[in-house]
């Protein structure tokens, strides 16, 4: 099966992923399999239902560009340019609950402040808050894909597969604060956010970690922690 020759310039992922498949006579069903997720996904990225990934989110661009023997930077390349090409997101979710989620984590003082901020309208400068917050916990969960077996038991206990499992997290890790749900809350950012706080003034973000990621076996076993400053 030979390469083929490099991208001259950036085309959508879907139009990328479907020229590929068309030349090495695979099908949706085969690329899934090789990047263990559901095949509704795949067949939503190649019907442009779906945005693809930011490229340091996930990890479909490497398995995809060794199945489909393609450049080895040019999925991440196209996926660049659509996303950047794209819409701009709206300034801060709309869902209150997943606010004052947030707010429960930060510190007390702090939370007031930044909702009497929210009451004056400036959703923008708190989106960018809960964005950088995001990135952060993104980060934390970004490692989750790296543990095949840790998901696989994960998936079991609760009556899931692993390709579900996988779409959950990589689902999580292309939200952003327009799309912030409070599952993601609940399975994600609660598990991983022991607090954080800002200083108003410089405008650096603290955010302590919970080194595990809790389960059931561990609810006993205090969690480890990491401190995190961001300015």
């Amino acid at each position: 099966m030979k390469t083929p020759p490099p991208l001259k310039h950036p085309v959508s992922v879907a139009h990328l992923l479907k020229s590929r498949l068309q030349e090495t006579k695979r099908t949706s069903k085969e690329l899934a399999e090789a990047i263990d997720l559901p095949k509704t996904y795949v067949d939503d990225l190649l019907a442009g239902k779906r945005r693809p990934p930011l490229p340091a989110r996930t990890d479909i661009y490497e398995r995809m560009t060794t199945f489909l023997r393609l450049g080895r930077n040019e999925l991440a390349l196209c996926a660049r340019a659509e996303r950047a090409a794209g819409p701009p997101s709206a300034p801060l979710t709309s869902n209150t609950e997943v606010v004052e989620q947030l707010m429960e984590l930060c510190e007390p003082e702090t939370a007031k402040r930044l909702r009497q901020k929210r009451s004056a309208n400036r959703d923008v400068e708190l989106a960018d808050l809960i964005q950088r917050l995001l990135d952060v916990a993104q980060g934390a969960v970004r490692r989750l894909l790296d543990d095949e077996i840790g998901l696989r038991i994960a998936a079991s206990r609760e009556g899931s597969t692993y390709p579900v499992m996988r779409l959950r997290v990589l689902e999580f890790l292309d939200a952003t604060p327009d799309t912030l749900t409070e599952p993601d809350m609940v399975e994600f950012v609660r598990p991983r956010v022991e607090n954080w706080s800002v200083d108003l003034d410089t405008g650096v973000l603290k955010v302590v970690l919970r080194a595990q990621w809790p389960n059931q076996r561990d609810r006993r076993r205090p969690a480890t922690r990491a401190t995190i400053s961001r300015q």
